[in-house]
């Protein structure tokens, strides 16, 4: 192998060089494959969506099955603190749509207003599980990382999440 070739191996594969010259070109190289990921990500929930009958946004999908999770009647202040929604508005406008969709409905505790996924929003919730089954799970598994092995990235992810959000609410004191 070529000098230049096993350099070329071991050099950070980043999207802004100008970042990977400071002191942590590592981290350069995680938030490039983060805005691929991220990036991947929102397309496959949209185009899983549509294939399971409907034509939704990445925030429409994560909300629909937030809304869904454990069954529960979920707050907006749920809805938004658990998926790290800054923009309360984003959130309404995604719950609106679904509404118009028919897949979620608000009701009322009291004085609260509580949002549930109706029948239809489950079956679209069950529709998706399944081609998520058929054409992701499988993907993932075979030679990628084990159970356990996602858990921890998953794990390492989130406390790095808090980082970046420490550092942000610093940044909007400068």
């Amino acid at each position: 192998m070529s000098k230049s070739l096993s350099d070329s191996l071991t050099t950070p594969v980043v999207s802004s060089a100008h970042l990977a010259a400071g002191a942590s070109p590592a981290l350069s190289e995680l938030e490039f494959s983060l805005t691929l990921i991220a990036t991947a990500y929102q397309r496959w929930m949209t185009r899983c969506a549509a294939a399971a009958g409907h034509q939704l946004s990445a925030l429409e999908v994560l909300v629909l099955h937030s809304i869904r999770h454990r069954d529960r009647p979920k707050r907006l202040s749920d809805i938004t603190l658990v998926l790290d929604i800054e923009d309360t508005h984003l959130a309404t406008y995604a719950i609106r749509k679904l509404q118009a969709a028919g897949l979620v409905r608000a009701q009322r505790a009291g004085k609260e207003k509580l949002l549930v996924a109706t029948d239809k929003g489950k079956e679209f919730c069950e529709v998706y599980r399944q081609i998520r089954e058929k054409l992701l799970v499988g993907r993932a598994r075979d030679g990628g990382p084990t159970e356990e092995e996602l858990s921890e990235i998953a794990e390492r992810l989130r406390i790095l999440s808090g980082s970046y959000n420490q550092a942000a609410r610093a940044a909007a004191t400068l």
